[in-house]
């Protein structure tokens, strides 16, 4: 284990809204917060209007792909956040869990997608501000 912490994005399709939050954790953070993302259903591709979405502010997440969830990935990661995976996450002793209440971007148009964006970033930046702090 590394003394950076480490972070892990879960949301269904491991698609649209944990694939985002990776891409802003890693633009805000660099090499500073270990990121991971995965999916308890990953879908084929990436949510093609999400990449759009994160291009539209200079990040790039055109090289990620979805992931399945495994219980290696939540035991080494200090934080899992989800979102809207429901009870297909393990729970481990001792890991900080929390649950973001997002929109899924799935189906939906740029318009839709540009505001989960950007409440992504604002719940990134505190999360980086809150591990840096710790």
């Amino acid at each position: 284990m590394s003394d950076k912490p480490s972070v892990l994005f879960v949301c269904v399709h491991n698609a649209g809204r944990s694939q985002m939050a990776a891409g802003w954790l890693t633009h805000l953070a660099g090499d500073r917060i270990e990121v991971r993302s995965a999916g308890s259903a990953p879908a084929e591709q990436i949510n093609p209007v999400a990449v759009e979405a994160m291009a539209e502010v200079g990040v790039d997440i055109t090289a990620a792909q979805p992931k399945i969830l495994t219980t290696e990935a939540v035991q080494d990661s200090d934080v899992v956040i989800t979102m809207g995976c429901g009870d297909a996450c393990p729970i481990f002793p001792g890991k900080r869990y929390e649950d973001w209440k997002l929109d899924d971007p799935a189906g939906q148009g740029i318009e839709a997608v540009r505001p989960i964006r950007d409440e992504i970033r604002a719940r990134i930046e505190k999360l980086i501000a809150e591990l840096n702090a710790g």
